[in-house]
């Protein structure tokens, strides 16, 4: 895969060369479980091409396309696996609170479970934290 950074286990990941069962895949991005889950429904979307975090997306119609693919594609499998939930939350983790430096939008289907784990889902302002995928999309808008 082109772009692919070594070590990083997502690239591994949209590289075919872990046993991941992908939820979707298509030329831009793919999505699957994330193995230690903050709800009863809970994904992960990534690019298949190597973007480290959001800080690395500018103000641009490809990165502003890209964002909006990855929701569109969360909201669509949520809406397919929990249709019963009442409440879904789309977002990233902004450096230094991501755990992969692989860009990777959060898609929950709520309650957080266990309850506590909404803590990991707060924005801390301009301290970073967790950001909205709406927000971002507007701060990436030409």
């Amino acid at each position: 895969m082109a772009g692919a950074v070594s070590g990083c286990i997502f690239c591994q990941i949209a590289g075919a060369s872990t046993s991941t069962a992908l939820l979707h895949s298509d030329e831009k991005v793919l999505a699957f479980q994330d193995i230690n889950p903050s709800a009863s429904r809970h994904y992960l979307v990534i690019p298949k091409e190597h973007i480290p975090t959001v800080k690395d997306l500018t103000k641009c119609q490809d990165d502003y396309a890209l964002v909006s693919h990855m929701l569109d594609v969360g909201k669509s499998l949520l809406g397919r696996d929990a249709p019963s939930s009442k409440q879904y939350r789309f977002g990233f983790h902004q450096p230094p609170l991501n755990s992969v430096n692989h860009l990777h939008l959060h898609c929950l289907a709520l309650p957080y479970t266990p309850r506590w784990r909404c803590l990991k889902y707060t924005s801390l302002g301009p301290f970073g934290g967790f950001i909205e995928a709406e927000k971002l999309l507007q701060r990436l808008k030409l």
